[in-house]
């Protein structure tokens, strides 16, 4: 059976291939009864509509945004952080008409074919490492790109919040609380899967710019209050889970002297490290202060944190991407805000 195509059906009705085009891609072009023939034609002819795409290609966009983020799809859809970053971009998406592919690039794979193949417009990449192979092919592809959180490109957009001042309010949350003897949880600095005590050089080489920049902020906060930061007790996780949270509360809270204020870098990690102190016995704020990052789900556990405009952000990127105009380069800095509930106190004289 030879195949039907726009202009078999321009010949059954004696019109132009364009006319019948139209129909499919432009209705307002022509009549609505033209356009119900055209229908009718096509359904008895077995014909679905235009090849999506060869229409991409003849028109030069594929109508679609590409994101990439350096995590598993399960992970994605179950971090409180994403989700809300993911419906903020999708809401752009959805407002302007066009797809979202999701392009997710687990830690610890350099693959970069995934970009090479994808048929986007444009690319939103959010927390890759430094030098991660899969960057250096987005900005080969030579379409528009913004960065959210991390790594900083020069020559291109970049959006998130003042991470170097929102770790340094985080921590001198607790040590304006008199707070001295002070632990830290983290995950998000290398991509090896360690888990474990992280030495300066651990801390120093980190590999996120984000998370990076947000533990200095850590740093200079606790020199700034004459607290030794080699000396502070620090446990890096490989994952963002509440299990692995409360495995750094528990190696964190056997550290003697014990700390008496822990700071992590994601409330998930928080709420872990207050799993830990109810296995310990320990009362929280009374014997421990816990302070996270973020404001995901964290109103509900009391848990001080800095809050961040995750959606806010998402939806930003994606209208940047969308607008059609030229995408102006260097940092786009969006408010954080510490929020302080009953996870954290004065220590106990």
């Amino acid at each position: 059976m030879a195949k039907v195509t726009l202009q078999t059906i321009a010949d059954r009705l004696g019109v132009s291939r364009a006319t019948v085009s139209y129909a499919f891609s432009r209705p307002d072009q022509v009549s609505d009864g033209l356009r119900r023939r055209v229908m009718e034609i096509a359904d008895e002819l077995g014909y679905a509509g235009p090849n999506p795409t060869a229409r991409s290609l003849r028109l030069g966009r594929a109508g679609a945004l590409g994101l990439l983020f350096s995590e598993t799809l399960p992970y994605a859809f179950a971090d409180p952080y994403a989700i809300g970053f993911f419906q903020g971009i999708a809401a752009a998406a959805e407002e302007a008409g066009v797809g979202l592919l999701i392009l997710p690039i687990p830690h610890g794979d350099r693959r970069s074919d995934t970009v090479r193949d994808a048929v986007v417009d444009a690319f939103c990449v959010i927390s890759l490492p430094d030098r991660h192979p899969a960057l250096a092919e987005v900005l080969a592809r030579k379409l528009p790109v913004v960065v959210v959180d991390e790594p900083y490109v020069e020559g291109h957009p970049l959006v998130g919040i003042d991470e170097l001042a929102a770790g340094a309010e985080a921590a001198g949350h607790v040590l304006g609380l008199g707070h001295r003897r002070v632990g830290v949880a983290m995950v998000g600095l290398h991509e090896d899967g360690y888990t474990g005590w992280a030495d300066p050089a651990r801390r120093d080489g980190a590999v996120f710019e984000a998370m990076r920049t947000r533990m200095n902020g850590y740093r200079t906060a606790c020199e700034a209050a004459g607290v030794a930061w080699p000396a502070v007790p620090f446990y890096e996780v490989a994952r963002n889970s509440r299990d692995m949270g409360r495995k750094a509360g528990h190696a964190l809270l056997s550290a003697d002297p014990r700390p008496t204020a822990i700071l992590t870098n994601t409330d998930v990690l928080a709420l872990g490290v207050l799993d830990a102190a109810a296995d310990l016995g320990l009362a929280v704020p009374g014997d421990l202060s816990v302070v996270g990052f973020s404001d995901s789900a964290a109103q509900e556990a009391g848990l001080t944190t800095i809050r961040q405009p995750k959606q806010e952000i998402g939806e930003a990127a994606g209208r940047m991407l969308l607008s059609g105009g030229a995408l102006e380069p260097g940092r786009r800095v969006f408010p954080h805000e510490l929020v302080v509930r009953t996870s954290t106190a004065p220590i106990r004289s």
